[in-house]
């Protein structure tokens, strides 16, 4: 029987949404069975599930205790590569062209004089020219950022952390899509801040939820990423957008706004362009260049510029000025364009090849876009998937890590597929794999 799998799950998601912490200890098995309405035989079975999964650890004569999540037993936290052969968890996008374009972009820069220059430390505010450039490279969809307000970080993490860091007081609250960047729960704990999940539809978050998680109590501000959302792959329509302007404007909150991956749709104006006064955008050349390259983009309102200037100082997230200096060489080269457009390109081909092998499942996503979300059949869960996968050599991200705080009761047994890392063959096999598993019985359910 299947029954101590969900008991299981129970005490997971108490584990996951914080309700029990690490060294805490839980009762005795025959307690255990008591309080739940259980055979002690299932308990048993609950227990040894428990510490199968990493989530407990059993000390002879002390008890059973909420294991610490370090090392190879922590959960996925979505910044580091795989340790499976077949990374599906991040997104690395490298297309065959890109170390050739970037390598012949950087001469100019390896002279001496010129190389001399870009080994000089630079500021959050970087150099005129190297703002000019940014401006140019964000542009999209008809909008065109004001080369005075853009402002720079080491990276796209630490952009978002400055913002954050700028808008949010400690113990305050910051509304977030119900699914998010995983990054933001750590920012959060590291800021004594709370994150307030957001309802979505099919269409983004829904501009009612933010008004009535504002009057709920206040909301120093909103993060959302309206253009290829992680891990959904939405993108907000029009009339979402401007629903979503009217709301935002309408309370009086400032928007964190994520654009990381919208080079993808780059007919796309940003939410950016409808609320200008109000949205502090946020950018990086990780994804839209390459994997490696670390530097950050804020486009901030000029009545944020200051406190926003002030985080990325104390939080030493100011620019590298080599970097800086090379993405202004790619932009006025054309490099910056033709590798969007590359990957662009790319990102349709794996999609298509995900179309191939999953198009039979609850499989949601865009055909510009380089992840995909699956709603797994049943009777699968995710932890048995997550792990049947990794079984296979192959890593994908279990809906939880993106979650913004609800525990398991509101998280989907689903997964993210990131397609981005392997080559297109690979992926196609990995693909098949977990297309195989899928319509497979999972492994712990035929042997019951």
């Amino acid at each position: 029987m299947g029954d101590y799998r969900r008991v299981a799950d129970t005490v997971a998601a108490e584990i996951e949404a914080g309700r029990l912490r690490p060294g805490d200890r839980l009762p005795t098995q025959r307690d255990f069975a008591r309080r739940h309405g259980i055979a002690n035989s299932t308990a048993t079975r609950v227990y040894r599930e428990l510490a199968r999964r990493g989530l407990t650890a059993g000390e002879v004569g002390r008890g059973t205790f909420v294991r610490e999540p370090t090392g190879a037993d922590a959960g996925p936290l979505l910044t580091e590569p795989a340790r499976t052969r077949v990374d599906l968890e991040l997104n690395y996008p490298v297309v065959p062209e890109q170390a050739a374009l970037l390598g012949a972009g950087l001469g100019p820069l390896l002279r001496p004089d010129a190389l001399a220059g870009a080994l000089r430390p630079v500021g959050a505010a970087g150099t005129p020219a190297a703002r000019a450039a940014a401006a140019a490279l964000l542009a999209r969809g008809g909008w065109h950022p004001d080369p005075g307000q853009v402002l720079f970080a080491g990276n796209g993490r630490q952009a978002i952390s400055a913002a954050v860091t700028a808008l949010v007081p400690p113990g305050g609250r910051l509304g977030v899509e119900e699914l998010t960047y995983p990054v933001l729960g750590a920012i959060a704990a590291r800021l004594g801040i709370t994150l307030v999940p957001l309802a979505m539809d099919g269409d983004g978050v829904i501009p009612k939820a933010v008004a009535q998680a504002h009057r709920a109590g206040p909301l120093q501000a909103i993060y959302v990423q309206p253009t290829v959302h992680n891990p959904l792959s939405l993108t907000m329509t029009d009339g979402r957008r401007a629903h979503l302007a009217e709301a935002v404007r309408r309370i009086g909150v400032p928007v964190i706004e994520d654009a990381v991956w919208s080079f993808l749709r780059d007919d796309v104006p940003p939410l950016a362009a409808l609320v200008p006064e109000r949205t502090l955008l946020v950018d990086s050349l990780s994804k839209r260049l390459a994997p490696g390259l670390t530097l950050g983009f804020a486009v901030v309102p000029p009545a944020l510029a200051a406190p926003v200037s002030a985080a990325l100082r104390s939080g030493g997230c100011t620019p590298p000025r080599f970097a800086l200096e090379a993405a202004i060489l790619w932009q006025a080269d054309g490099t910056v364009a033709e590798l969007a457009r590359a990957k662009r390109r790319d990102a349709a081909v794996r999609q298509e090849i995900a179309r191939r092998h999953l198009g039979d499942f609850a499989v949601r996503s865009d055909p510009r876009s380089y992840y995909c979300w699956w709603e797994l059949p049943r009777p699968w869960r995710t932890d048995s998937f997550v792990a049947a996968a990794a079984r296979h050599g192959i890593g994908v991200a279990p809906a939880a890590a993106f979650s913004a705080g609800r525990g398991r009761g509101r998280t989907p047994d689903a997964i993210r597929l990131a397609l981005a890392s392997p080559g297109t063959e690979v992926l196609g096999q990995a693909l098949e794999t977990l297309a195989g598993l899928a319509r497979s019985a999972p492994e712990d359910l035929v042997t019951d």
